[in-house]
């Protein structure tokens, strides 16, 4: 998985938290157990995930030790069955970027490659998950 595609999931461990709503910048944006999981998974892998966060798009699994802004958008909306229908994606493209900050071209890919294939490996090895599919499109 060297693009950098939506991971379309589905998991019953994956519930709207309680409070959850108050934390919410948008009705409707759920995913914070989402976005704990895959930082403690992330933690276990030696990535340096410090906070997550609401946004108004959803939750933001921060990722630091990188020489750019690196991080996890993950998306979650509730279906009509009270499930989440979630999926997430790396917010930086694998590709050679200008870096104003440190004046040089930077090349993006092995690290965003790296954690593709980390991320790739965590829902796939966890049966509680269920992978719907890798997709271009937003998938929700």
């Amino acid at each position: 998985m060297s693009e950098n595609r939506f991971v379309h999931i589905r998991s019953s461990k994956f519930s709207i938290l309680p409070d959850e709503d108050t934390e919410l910048v948008n009705e409707g944006t759920y995913g914070k157990a989402l976005a704990q999981y895959l930082q403690q998974r992330l933690d276990e892998l030696g990535y340096e995930t410090p906070f997550v966060c609401c946004e108004d798009w959803g939750w933001w699994v921060e990722i630091k030790g990188q020489p750019f802004t690196l991080g996890l958008c993950i998306y979650g909306m509730e279906t009509a069955d009270d499930s989440l229908d979630l999926c997430f994606q790396v917010s930086a493209a694998p590709e050679r970027r200008w870096s104003w900050t440190q004046l040089k071209f930077i090349d993006r890919a092995p690290r965003v490659e790296q954690l593709n294939h980390d991320l790739k490996d965590i829902v796939e090895s966890d049966s509680a998950i269920e992978v719907l599919g890798y997709t271009e499109a937003f998938p929700i």
